[in-house]
């Protein structure tokens, strides 16, 4: 059995949900992890990193713009030569916006494909540097409801969501071979977050039915993926409460 704790895992967008689940499943498995926010949320990033602590668990926390290719390799190379080698990297920014299409600007449309794909893109590529050394690794990318279908208002957050799902079915293709899991993960309903909580009750009302996505559920689907064997690896899997509709 693969030894974890002699691997590192990067996780992008280590939020207060998803992401956070994430860092901590991952974590409990052994990694040692490096969930990564922009430098304005370091303080809940190292909140996240003191938790696994106390839990008996290895983490550091990284403030870093995934859209700064420059600021992005310097945390990978970091990580790579100060923690342990990169054995799992989890794309997971959030950038979901609602603008009708005339209200949708240039920069509002720029900054979204920016974050959403254009940092997966970097991302992957740094992933991929040091994975192949090894010929071996996950590279994980989240995805949403948007990356299958353009919903009426999301012209930005859809764009960017279709594009990088095509980056990661491109990376698959490349890497697979190369012995390196790429996989790309579509969401499709509302998580359980602070975020819907407020802004919409009558769905977060849905909790107490299983309703709603809960982030422990979606880490535990990414550890699956992560841990299956090379000769049945699945690259897109698709997680929904089982009463959304689609």
């Amino acid at each position: 059995m693969k030894n974890f704790s002699k691997y590192s895992a990067i996780i992008i967008g280590a939020g207060d949900a998803t992401g956070s689940a994430l860092t901590k499943k991952f974590a409990s498995q052994g990694y040692k992890v490096c969930p990564a926010r922009r430098s304005r949320n370091i303080d809940k990033v190292n909140q996240l990193a003191d938790e696994i602590k106390k839990s008996g668990g290895w983490a550091k926390g990284f403030g870093v713009d995934a859209r700064d290719e420059d600021a992005l390799k310097a945390l990978f190379k970091e990580v790579e030569e100060s923690v342990a080698p990169i054995d799992v990297v989890i794309f997971n920014p959030g950038a979901n916006v609602f603008f009708p299409i005339e209200d949708t600007t240039s920069r509002v449309f720029k900054k979204v494909w920016e974050m959403a794909a254009f940092a997966g893109f970097l991302t992957g590529k740094e992933a991929a540097k040091y994975m192949k050394k090894r010929n071996h690794g996950s590279i994980f990318f989240t995805g949403a409801t948007a990356s299958m279908r353009g919903g009426s208002g999301f012209s930005a957050f859809s764009s960017a969501k279709f594009a990088l799902r095509a980056v990661a079915q491109s990376m698959a293709r490349e890497l697979g071979p190369e012995g390196i899991h790429v996989a790309h993960f579509v969401i499709d309903g509302a998580i359980d977050t602070a975020f819907i909580k407020e802004t919409f009750p009558d769905i977060y009302a849905l909790k107490e039915k299983d309703g709603i996505l809960q982030p422990e559920a979606i880490a535990e689907a990414y550890w699956f993926v992560h841990t299956q064997h090379r000769s049945a690896w699945t690259h897109e899997l698709d997680l929904r409460p089982y009463m959304e509709k689609f």
